[in-house]
C-alpha cells in the first residue's frame, strides 16, 4: 500500500491481521514526524483508531494504543480526543494485564493529554492517577518516564496533588530519583518541586528520608543537570522548622551553604539563595541559619557575576535582616555590597538591593551600627529616577533612615536630593509618594532644608495648577 488514505479504510476491515498491520503502517508513518500525523488526522484516522484501542484482539490493540499514543503528540489530535472523551479507554490500557507496550504508550498519550487543562480534570476524575502511580514501579523504563510526566501535569492542580499523598506516591517516587536515566530522575524532582509546596506532602517526605536522596543528589557531580531542581524541593522543606533542625543536626545545612558558594553554576547559586530566603521568613530558622554563620554565604553571592544570584541573595538579606544579630553582621560586612548592585543595569537586582538596605537601616537599634557612609549616597539618590516603584520607595526609605545621623543628613543635602525627590513626590503610585514624602520631612530639619523644600513644594503646587488651568 503506497497511500495513507487506503491504511485508513483499512481500519474498518473485519479481519484482525488485517487490522493490526494497518495499526502497525499508521505507527510508522506518524512516527516520522508532525506533518504526517496532520495528513492521518485530515484522512479521519482518531475515530476508527480510537475504536481499536480498546479491541479484544490483543496485537490489535497493542498496534493501535502504539499508533495512539504518537498521534497524541500532535495539538489538533489532542483537541479532537478531548472532544472524544478517550480518557477512559485509555486509562483502561493501564490496567497490570495489559501487555507493557501498551502501558507504554497507554501512559505516552495520557502524558501528552494531561497537559490540557480539561484533559487533567478528565484524567483525575476518571481514576486515572492511581493507576499511573502503580506503574512507576513498572521495569520498563519509559513507562516509567510517561507515568510520571503525566503525573506531573496533574499535580499542578490542588486536587491530585492532595490524591498523590492519599494513594501514597511519595516513595515509588523517590525510588526513581536512583535511575540510571537522568531524564526519569529529572521528572520526579519536578513533581516533588510541586507537591512539595504542601506541608503534609513535605512531612512524607522527611519521614521516607527524602532529603537523604536530595542532598546525594547534590553532592554528586555528575548529577549537575538535576542540582537546580533538587534544590527547589530543599527550598520548598526548609520552611518547616522540624525539617531545619534535622537538616542541621545532619550537617546538611553546612553543605548546602558551602554548595552555594563553591558551586560554578549560576542557577544552582541563585535557587541556594531562593532556599535561604524561604526559610528565613520563620523567626526559628532564622536563629539556626545565623547559627550556621549564613551571612557570610550570602555576601558572597551578592559578589558573583551572576544577576540571578545577586537578586536571590539580596532577597534572602532582606528575610534575615529580621533576625537582629544578622542585621548587624550585614551591617559591617554587606552595605558595601549592595550599595554597589544600585549601580547594576539589571532592575531586578537594583530593587533587591534596595529593599535589602532598606530592611537593614529600618528599626536598628542604633544607625551607627551601619556601613552607610557619604559614598553610599549618590548611589542611593540615582536610583529615585529607577524604572521600578519598589527601588525608588525602598530608596527613599534608605536616606530617611540616614537623615537620623547629623553628618549624613548634611551630605545628602548637599547633593541635590530635594531636587531628585520631585518626580518620586509626583508618582502615581501612593506609596513612592509617601516614602517621598516622609524622606523630605526627615531631611528637612534645618533652616537652609526648608527653604529648599519651601522652593520644591511652590514648584510642584505651580506645575499642579498650570496642569489643572491648561485643561
Amino acid at each position: 500500500i503506497k497511500k495513507a488514505a487506503t491504511v485508513v479504510l483499512m481500519l474498518n476491515s473485519p479481519e484482525e491481521e488485517v487490522l493490526a498491520k494497518a495499526c502497525d503502517a499508521i505507527y510508522k508513518f506518524a512516527s516520522k514526524g508532525d506533518e504526517n500525523k496532520v495528513t492521518l488526522l485530515g484522512l479521519g484516522v482518531v475515530e476508527p483508531l480510537f475504536k481499536l484501542v480498546s479491541h479484544e484482539d490483543p496485537l490489535v490493540r497493542r498496534n493501535a494504543t502504539m499508533a495512539f499514543g504518537i498521534l497524541a503528540s500532535n495539538n489538533d489530535v489532542k483537541k479532537l480526543l478531548r472532544e472524544l472523551d478517550v480518557t477512559h479507554s485509555v486509562i483502561a490500557r493501564l490496567a497490570p494485564e495489559e501487555d507493557i507496550v501498551i502501558h507504554e504508550f497507554a501512559s505516552l498519550c495520557l502524558a501528552h493529554m494531561a497537559v490540557e487543562y480539561t484533559s487533567k480534570v478528565q484524567i483525575f476524575e476518571q481514576g486515572g492517577l492511581e493507576p499511573l502511580i502503580r506503574l512507576l514501579s513498572s521495569p520498563d523504563p519509559d513507562v516509567k518516564k510517561n507515568s510520571v510526566e503525566c503525573i506531573y501535569h496533574l499535580v499542578q492542580d490542588f486536587q491530585s496533588r492532595a490524591a498523590v499523598r492519599e494513594l501514597n506516591a511519595i516513595p515509588p517516587l523517590l525510588d526513581l530519583l536512583k535511575s540510571e536515566y537522568p531524564v526519569v530522575q529529572l521528572l520526579a524532582l519536578k513533581t516533588f518541586g510541586i507537591i512539595s509546596n504542601d506541608r503534609e506532602a513535605r512531612i512524607i517526605l522527611r519521614e521516607n528520608q527524602g532529603l537523604d536522596h536530595l542532598f546525594k543528589i547534590l553532592e554528586t557531580k555528575e548529577f549537575n543537570d538535576l542540582h537546580v531542581e533538587a534544590l527547589a524541593v530543599v527550598a520548598n522543606c526548609l520552611e518547616d522548622v522540624d525539617t531545619m533542625q534535622l537538616i542541621q543536626q545532619t550537617g546538611g545545612l553546612k553543605k548546602l551553604l558551602s554548595f552555594a558558594e563553591m558551586s560554578s553554576i549560576p542557577d544552582v547559586q541563585k535557587n541556594a539563595a531562593k532556599a535561604i530566603a524561604k526559610a528565613a521568613y520563620d523567626s526559628e530558622n532564622r536563629k539556626i541559619l545565623h547559627e550556621e554563620e549564613v551571612e557570610k554565604c550570602l555576601v558572597n553571592l551578592l559578589g558573583t557575576d551572576n544577576d540571578g544570584s545577586k537578586a536571590a541573595a539580596a532577597q534572602a538579606i532582606s528575610a534575615m535582616c529580621e533576625n537582629l544579630a544578622s542585621k548587624d553582621v550585614f551591617g559591617i560586612q554587606g552595605i558595601p555590597q549592595l550599595v554597589q548592585l544600585l549601580s547594576s543595569e539589571n532592575e531586578e537586582v537594583k530593587e533587591a538591593a534596595a529593599i535589602a538596605l532598606a530592611n537593614l537601616t529600618t528599626a536598628s537599634p542604633t544607625m551607627e551600627n551601619t556601613n552607610l557612609d557619604i559614598l553610599s549616597i549618590e548611589p542611593l539618590i540615582n536610583v529615585l529616577s529607577a524604572k521600578r516603584d519598589g527601588t525608588i520607595a525602598n530608596a527613599a526609605t534608605v536616606l530617611t533612615n540616614m537623615a537620623t545621623q547629623e553628618p549624613l543628613r548634611l551630605s545628602i543635602q548637599s547633593h541635590g536630593v530635594m531636587n531628585a525627590i520631585v518626580e518620586p513626590l509626583q508618582s502615581t503610585n501612593s506609596m513612592v509618594q509617601s516614602k517621598a514624602a516622609l524622606a523630605v520631612a526627615a531631611l528637612g530639619c534645618d533652616v537652609d532644608a526648608r527653604t529648599e523644600v519651601s522652593l520644591m513644594l511652590l514648584f510642584i503646587f505651580s506645575v499642579v495648577f498650570i496642569t489643572f488651568f491648561l485643561k
